[in-house]
């Protein structure tokens, strides 16, 4: 038995007629979206690369907006339910060539016809419940992400945590060791060494008060012997005058 015939094919259509393209160009962008719900046909004429991608999508969304407007139906529910391109007039042209010769140039034309349906109920149940799965992915996916956060935080808290903690058992006072006040066998050194110079000042003190008390006693005993010195000379003076007398 054959199928209806492609003019009596149910649902809503919308045509373009004249289109300057190849028929044959254009049937290989409707291959793709024949099948396909609205939303998926949109996306592949969008991403399409072909030219004839361009009057195909205005002609979708013409079939598309025929069925919500005249007919009632939702957008979300409709899918390309047929697709097909009729050839149309073709200009001849001539292109001269070699020898006086010439060469036909075709430019040829194509009618666009695109139907719309509405899915049937269990079709679009099921349509449904695959868009509900895809989501109820997205969302595990999205849990999964947010408890590998979660993990990589608390392992980080952990690390720092026992970071801390091995500071403050090398440390248990609490005071840590600065650059001004030595850990250990360092502080050790250290304080036999001001031991050592407050020694070494000690003794050099000592050493200086006893040559200032030499060198005192010595300035001393000169001045004594100078003192005698002009004491005896004031003597020789007087028995002198004494006998010139």
């Amino acid at each position: 038995m054959a199928g209806a015939k492609t003019n009596e094919r149910p649902g809503t259509r919308a045509r373009a007629s004249y289109v300057r393209s190849s028929p044959f160009k254009v049937r290989a962008v409707l291959d793709q979206i024949r099948g396909k719900s609205y939303v998926d046909a949109m996306e592949v004429l969008a991403l399409s690369e072909r030219d004839a991608a361009v009057p195909i999508r205005k002609v979708v969304e013409s079939a598309v907006a025929n069925a919500e407007h005249n007919d009632g139906l939702d957008a979300a529910e409709l899918y390309v339910s047929a697709c097909y391109a009729d050839e149309g007039p073709t200009l001849k042209r001539w292109r001269p060539r070699a020898r006086g010769r010439a060469t036909r140039i075709r430019k040829r034309s194509c009618h666009i016809t695109v139907i719309v349906s509405r899915y049937d109920d269990e079709a679009l149940e099921a349509l449904m419940d695959r868009a509900e799965a895809g989501r109820g992915r997205a969302a595990d996916r999205a849990e999964a992400r947010r408890r590998r956060v979660a993990r990589s935080r608390q392992a980080a808290d952990e690390a720092a945590d026992e970071t801390t903690g091995d500071a403050a058992a090398d440390d248990p006072d609490g005071e840590g060791a600065t650059a001004d006040e030595p850990v250990g066998d360092d502080a050790a050194v250290s304080e036999a060494a001001d031991d050592a110079t407050n020694d070494e000042g000690a003794a050099g003190d000592a050493a200086a008060d006893e040559a200032s008390a030499d060198e005192g006693a010595a300035v001393s005993e000169a001045a004594a012997g100078a003192a005698a010195g002009d004491a005896a000379a004031g003597d020789e003076t007087a028995g002198e005058e004494t006998r010139r007398a």
